[in-house]
């Protein structure tokens, strides 16, 4: 019931669900769930009502056989009253911890299964693991390689706990092997971009750099040191990722910010802002920098909440940048103003991009093109055109369909080409 509200009443999931039209349906499916709770709690209490009322009633009957009983016996000689007396205060300091005990088996079975639970995560390996010895990434600049890498996604018998394997939702691609033999190397203040079909394994090359992931084979390295050998804070002072969501927490702009570095002052946020080209913005709001971007920064447009990602990025101030798909839901103006706040991102650092926007990366000093987890084709943008390969035939019908909707861009294509 509680993922359910997160899931449902969340500005995101309630949107969603308004859009759809179906909230019949989800007040049925929260009212079922919550009756299943409340038909739980009725139950225990009843259970523990019944319990406490039973032993009360075992203590007041043996009270009153004992009073009975021992008066009779007290009447005719055969026992001391005072006896009678010292019995019966017994038995309601006996009676009293009892029915105090009435509700500690409904506690302690709840103990032990949050107890099991708990076990159960901190027995659960790590899949990425920092090595006791871990190093420094080498001062200066960082050039990022790729050494025939190859990965597949973990199992969820590997990743999952046991007890919620029966509710786990498999994926049917979990274990098996999504990049083959990938070589590559990023100069230090080089750019390389990355593109190819969806699903062919771009943003998993990605998610290698900053070690989300260890590979399965080969090695990945940043200045030329096996990441694996790298600790984890020296990695993420080195890098700096933005992906396609610009995801942003529920705090105001100064905290979004600081969390790249905390103790930026307003200055330099301010400065990271003007970067972004976001500074404008920020300085129309009522409340500045302490306004509140939402959840997941819906008060601001797609456009406004990435440029203020990069913003964060920018005050990081890493030596190598991943864009994972930075551009990808933005329109053509917030596209050019993005473009632009990345401009100043990249500028002397070493950045690996992935683009499905071609027009993003023929600036890019290589360009690799994946498919099925293989890079098959490497160049410069000239390069590849000239070469009438699959990055050709992306090229082509990219900006075929743009000039189709805007009108002569078809045949601009084909003089470049």
């Amino acid at each position: 019931m509680g993922t359910q509200m997160t899931e449902r009443f969340s500005a995101a999931g309630a949107t969603l669900v308004k859009l759809y039209g179906r909230p019949e349906r989800e007040s049925a499916e929260f009212r079922e769930r919550a009756a299943r709770v409340r038909d739980i709690g009725i139950r225990t209490a009843m259970t523990q009502t019944l319990f406490i009322t039973a032993l009360t009633l075992v203590s007041a009957l043996a009270l009153a056989l004992v009073y009975g009983l021992g008066g009779f016996l007290a009447l005719r000689g055969s026992l001391d009253a005072g006896a009678v007396v010292a019995l019966a205060l017994l038995i309601t300091r006996l009676y009293a911890p009892l029915t105090s005990l009435a509700g500690a088996r409904v506690e302690v079975m709840s103990a032990l299964v949050s107890f099991e639970r708990v076990f159960e995560v901190l027995d659960l390996k790590p899949l990425v693991a920092e090595r006791p010895d871990a190093r420094e990434v080498p001062a200066g600049p960082v050039a990022v390689e790729f050494d025939a890498v190859d990965f597949g996604y973990p199992a969820a018998d590997k990743v999952s706990l046991a007890s919620l394997e029966e509710v786990a939702v498999l994926d049917g691609a979990a274990g098996a092997q999504v990049l083959h033999g990938v070589s590559f190397r990023a100069e230090p203040g080089r750019m390389v971009a990355l593109v190819g079909s969806s699903g062919a394994g771009k943003s998993t090359i990605a998610q290698l750099i900053p070690r989300l992931y260890d590979a399965d084979g080969g090695t990945v390295r940043l200045g030329g040191v096996d990441v694996r050998d790298l600790s984890a804070a020296s990695v993420r002072a080195t890098l700096g990722m933005v992906t396609q969501d610009g995801h942003l927490f529920h705090e105001s702009v100064r905290e979004n910010l600081l969390l790249a570095r905390p103790g930026a002052s307003d200055a330099d946020l301010w400065d990271a802002l003007r970067k972004a080209r976001l500074d404008d913005l920020m300085a129309a709001l009522p409340e500045g920098l302490d306004t509140v971007v939402g959840e997941r920064g819906y008060r601001l447009s797609g456009g406004e909440r990435q440029r203020l990602t990069i913003a964060r990025l920018l005050l990081a101030e890493p030596r190598v940048v991943v864009l994972d798909e930075a551009t990808a839901h933005l329109d053509s103006t917030s596209e050019a103003a993005v473009q632009e706040a990345l401009a100043e991102a990249l500028a002397g650092r070493t950045a690996v991009v992935i683009a499905h926007r071609l027009s993003t990366v023929r600036a890019a000093d290589q360009i690799l093109v994946v498919e099925e987890g293989r890079i098959v084709e490497r160049g410069t943008h000239p390069e590849l055109l000239a070469a009438g390969g699959r990055y050709e035939e992306l090229y082509r019908t990219q900006f075929a369909e743009e000039g189709e909707q805007c009108g002569g861009g078809a045949e601009l294509v084909a003089q470049e080409a």
